[in-house]
């Protein structure tokens, strides 16, 4: 499997920058949002401008009711510069930074940072509908609704940590200063973590955060930024981390190719066709985590060999693999055996209920999708995505500008252009590992949506195997499956269900007191 983008950036229209800030008072319960106390302003603007502002900070205070107890916490918006190797700043990071407001001890409390993906994706997505104090406005299965807006966020893991969510250059209101800086500086595998690894170092020094345990939290594109940040933070910041989150983990810079990048789908494929009841009637009967082992099994065991024999493969062991792939996956056999056991997943997106009128969604295969004509060898637009910015879009502007009192007149780029991006080099799995092998510390969480076809769950899995190859690694690795897609925590009880496997892998990570990092 070739990692493809998971979110298509749009050009942006301008380069030009950011506003100052004018907050403003509102003691009020939005209907929307929390409660909001008087906030302390700084720095005060009587306007918005369209100049950027490398440095800017407002600070409104807020609480929100997790699991039955009142979090107070204060929220700071604003950007932070980005210095070039002359200690110039090159571009300006929009970020929102919350924290627990009635800890005393900062230095045992941990920090989350937080970054989404695409690459060219603000980190929106995990901010107002995963981890932060608010959640969106739509239905328990994650579509919707409208009036659009956001509400509180009873899951939320501000209970245990504080988190600051950054937007990379492009993303957000994060710009460069100028349309001259090159745009190498930022847009690239390894540009992009060691940018990103100076601009976290300046964050952790200016809010004094250096004695707390630090964790890192990225889904997509960001699982391949934070892998490689903990190896980056590490060995040129000096900076330790005591645990990595994936969140629909990428290959990782892992090869795949050939016959295990054809087969590694399958279990994907399974489990979309169980959830249209396209299964045969004994696999349907069975619960969704009971039926997938079987094609697992098959997968490792039968279906990587078959495919690596390629035309030495007898007539007759090609029909007995194809009808068992029929069976898992609900296309048919004399489809499977077209594409010599090859299936693409574009194509499967637009064939598994092409009789049925619908195509089914890439980044979550619970959506369903009508295209022009049933015809061709992929879907027409992406279901899911076009669903989730009716929900996101609205709720973020209307956050930042409203809850958060942050004014500009810029437009927050959901996705923004980074591109050319520069992929050379991508060894951020073996970063990861490094970084493991050097930090006893240092543990690892994966979590996987069944539905996600961009990145699927069996290839996550596969990443971990090849990941600690050697097996020493078991104790401080875990994983996680939900029954939705690529942003699991859409779906109301995968949010409570994934929230909490953080919470409890937070703690988990946190040595006992005198517990010397030591192997």
């Amino acid at each position: 499997m070739k990692f493809k983008l998971i979110l298509s950036a749009i050009l942006l229209t301008s380069f030009l920058g950011q506003a100052q800030q004018t907050p403003k008072r509102n003691s009020s319960k939005d209907a929307a949002g929390p409660t909001q106390n008087p906030i302390k302003e700084e720095p005060k603007s009587t306007g918005n401008e369209r100049a950027i502002k490398v440095e800017s900070t407002v600070i409104t205070n807020h609480s929100v009711n997790v699991d039955g107890k009142t979090i107070p916490y204060k929220a700071t918006t604003g950007t932070l510069p980005v210095w070039d190797e002359d200690g110039k700043p090159i571009a300006g990071l929009f970020y929102t930074y919350y924290e627990r407001s009635d800890v005393s001890n900062r230095d045992k409390r941990p920090l989350v940072i937080s970054f989404n993906g695409g690459p060219g994706s603000a980190s929106v997505w995990m901010h107002i509908a995963y981890t932060g104090p608010v959640v969106l406005n739509i239905d328990d299965e994650g579509y919707p609704v409208q009036p659009y807006g956001y509400k509180e966020n009873p899951y939320s893991i501000l209970d245990v940590a504080d988190i600051v969510y950054i937007d990379p250059v492009n993303t957000g209101y994060s710009r460069a200063v100028s349309k001259d800086i090159p745009t190498n500086k930022f847009f690239g595998v390894r540009a992009d973590i060691k940018y990103l690894a100076e601009w976290i170092n300046t964050f952790v020094t200016r809010n004094n955060r250096w004695a707390s345990p630090k964790f890192l939290i990225g889904e997509s594109y960001g699982t391949t930024r934070v892998s490689g940040l903990a190896l980056e933070l590490q060995n040129n910041q000096w900076m330790y981390l005591n645990g990595v989150v994936l969140v629909s983990p990428t290959e990782l810079g892992i090869e795949r190719g050939g016959p295990v990048e054809a087969a590694l789908r399958l279990p994907y494929f399974a489990a979309t066709a169980w959830y249209h009841k396209l299964l045969p009637q004994d696999l349907q009967s069975k619960d969704l985590t009971a039926m997938l082992p079987e094609v697992e099994t098959f997968t490792i065991n039968e279906l990587i060999p078959a495919i690596s024999q390629g035309g030495m493969l007898s007539a007759e062991k090609k029909k007995a693999i194809a009808a068992k792939m029929a069976r898992y996956s609900g296309l048919t056999e004399k489809t499977i055996i077209d594409y010599n056991l090859n299936v693409p997943t574009n194509f499967f997106w637009k064939e598994l209920m092409r009789d049925k009128g619908f195509t089914v969604g890439r980044l979550d295969s619970r959506y369903r999708g009508i295209d022009k004509m049933g015809a061709g060898d992929g879907p027409d637009y992406n279901a899911e995505l076009t669903s989730w910015l009716h929900s996101f879009t609205p709720a973020i502007n209307m956050y930042i500008r409203n809850e958060l009192n942050y004014k500009t007149d810029l437009k927050y780029n959901m996705f923004g252009s980074v591109y050319p991006w520069d992929r050379s080099g991508d060894q951020t799995g073996d970063n990861l590992r490094q970084a493991m092998a050097q930090n006893p510390y240092l543990h690892l969480l994966v979590q996987s949506g069944y539905y996600d076809g961009a990145c699927d769950y069996f290839n996550a899995k596969y990443s971990m195997w090849q990941l600690d190859a050697a097996g020493k690694f078991q104790d401080r690795m875990s994983w996680e499956g939900y029954r939705s897609g690529h942003m699991m925590y859409l779906r109301k009880e995968d949010l409570k269900n994934s929230n909490n496997h953080i919470r409890e892998f937070i703690k988990k990570a946190l040595p006992k007191a005198g517990e010397a990092a030591k192997f």
